[in-house]
């Protein structure tokens, strides 16, 4: 999530929002929140057993907190994200539509309301979301590469152009940023045209990154990115995320160049195989859904 230290004053579904996005004390969450002990000690045990993991605990926990104060936005936010990380993402969707309902004002609901939008497949949803972030506060739009994607896959190219040249000012070293612009301007420009305007990145070190940009390039084939994947060394979880990130960029080179089936292929492989705990892997997984259904 982007966070903001813009406001002073933050309302308490802010400081909610806040304290999540940081890993905060937990007793800045339920602090000065405005509602009676019973309800502060249900939030604190909620947001605890969120932390540790267990998940349906917390969801009752904000069952029963929410029937005695049903009109608190915090309450509804935080079971949200405890749904989110179920991927529950319908329920969690219900109640961040509840969240925006309460506190209209507030750009965070919007943010977790349109990465949940994204998550179900809805990009034009997502964006509408993340316009609205950016409308509010538009400090945020240089950093917002989560906007670029939605758009990608929202069929708004140019916009995606657009927001990927915006966060280049912000994160330089970013061969995945490069990559997004290329495939938002392969869309509307062919493939020549978009390796010819990709955007120029030094200084990623992680693999296998600089073989991607080398693909993307021109410069290599598919196969040097798997072997500078396969050859790293490091832990299990570190070779899992470097070999999806092979596949995902591997399968969205194909995409470019209009060749399903090796997208397909190497996608698949990415969301199926190599499951992540980040959004990119959630990325891979809607991409794939989309190839399933065609």
């Amino acid at each position: 999530m982007i966070c903001s230290t813009r406001r002073n004053q933050p309302n308490p579904l802010q400081r909610a929002l806040r304290t999540l996005c940081v890993a905060a004390l937990l007793a800045a969450l339920v602090a000065g929140s405005g509602i009676a002990q019973e309800l502060n000690d249900l939030l604190y045990d909620a947001v605890t057993a969120r932390r540790e993991g267990r998940y349906n605990e917390g969801v009752k926990l904000l069952d029963l907190a929410i029937k005695k104060e049903p009109a608190n936005p915090t309450l509804y936010y935080v079971r949200a994200t405890i749904l989110e990380l179920q991927s529950k993402f319908e329920s969690a969707l219900a109640d961040l539509n509840e969240t925006v309902v309460l506190t209209p004002e507030t750009w965070e609901a919007y943010q977790s309301r349109g990465l949940v939008q994204f998550k179900l497949g809805n990009a034009k949803e997502s964006v509408a979301d993340f316009d609205r972030v950016i409308e509010m506060e538009p400090e945020a739009a240089p950093k917002h590469w989560q906007r670029g994607i939605s758009c990608y896959y929202a069929g708004q190219f140019e916009e995606g152009r657009k927001q990927f040249e915006l966060h280049q000012t912000v994160n330089s070293k970013d061969v995945e940023n490069g990559v997004w612009h290329f495939l938002c301007v392969a869309k509307t420009q062919g493939v020549e045209k978009a390796r010819a305007a990709l955007i120029d990145i030094s200084g990623d070190a992680r693999v296998p990154m600089s073989q991607v940009y080398e693909l993307f390039q021109g410069k290599v084939k598919p196969e040097a990115v798997f072997a500078a994947a396969e050859a790293a060394s490091g832990s299990e979880g570190k070779k899992s995320n470097e070999l999806f990130n092979a596949h995902l960029y591997v399968g969205l080179y194909y995409s470019a160049l209009s060749d399903k089936a090796n997208a397909r292929k190497h996608i698949t492989i990415a969301a199926r195989d190599y499951p992540q705990k980040h959004y990119m892997w959630e990325v891979a997984r809607v991409h794939a859904e989309r190839l399933a259904g065609n």
